[in-house]
């Protein structure tokens, strides 16, 4: 049975091209072969600002929207942040995604596909994984960088050069490893 791979889009402005990088990745990820990948989408969640009355390790969630974003995070092995930089940071959105749960994150690696100015988005990633590593998330090194990204984006499509394809690629396999990798500690 294949490794189950969601890949996250993290904006949900109206504006944002998280979708179009997205999927551009995706297409990379379900052709890699080691993975049933996924695309989940924050914005689908429509996840206000931390609602739920007890601490997420008790799991004792009593909103809707916390109940289905619990059954999207425990349903994967493995993640990928697709994940610009706002303000040198993460999009708030991804962080209040990631603190509404716990246990479901616990013994599961993550990569990166970030994008935006100068930097691609790097300092955004390094701020997510000191969250990441809190909730028991292996953040991998390998990563995808897409520096100006909005000067990538025509008619609706990501053109990069080839070598952020094989940066995928790496990162892919890595995830695969560490999914496998940490499949005894996840399971229940």
């Amino acid at each position: 049975m294949p490794l189950k791979l969601h890949t996250v889009i993290c904006s949900t402005r109206p504006t944002r091209i998280g979708p179009v990088v997205a999927s551009w990745f995706q297409e990379i990820a379900a052709g890699h072969g080691k993975f049933d990948a996924t695309l989940v989408d924050l914005k689908d969640f429509d996840l206000p600002v931390f609602d739920e009355p007890e601490h997420p390790r008790l799991q004792r969630y009593v909103h809707e929207h916390t109940k289905r974003w619990a059954a999207s995070v425990s349903a994967a092995d493995a993640f990928v942040f697709v994940t610009p930089e706002y303000n040198f940071g993460p999009p708030p959105a991804l962080l209040n995604a990631l603190n509404y749960l716990y246990l479901e994150w616990n013994y599961k690696p993550a990569g990166f596909v970030s994008y935006g100015g100068a930097s691609g988005g790097l300092r955004a990633v390094q701020a997510e994984k000191l969250t990441l590593t809190t909730l028991k998330v292996v953040p991998l090194t390998e990563a995808v960088a897409v520096p100006m990204a909005w000067n990538a984006v025509a008619d609706g499509k990501l053109t990069v050069p080839e070598a952020q394809a094989k940066a995928a690629t790496a990162m892919l396999d890595e995830l695969a490893r560490w999914a496998e990798a940490l499949k005894p500690l996840r399971a229940k």
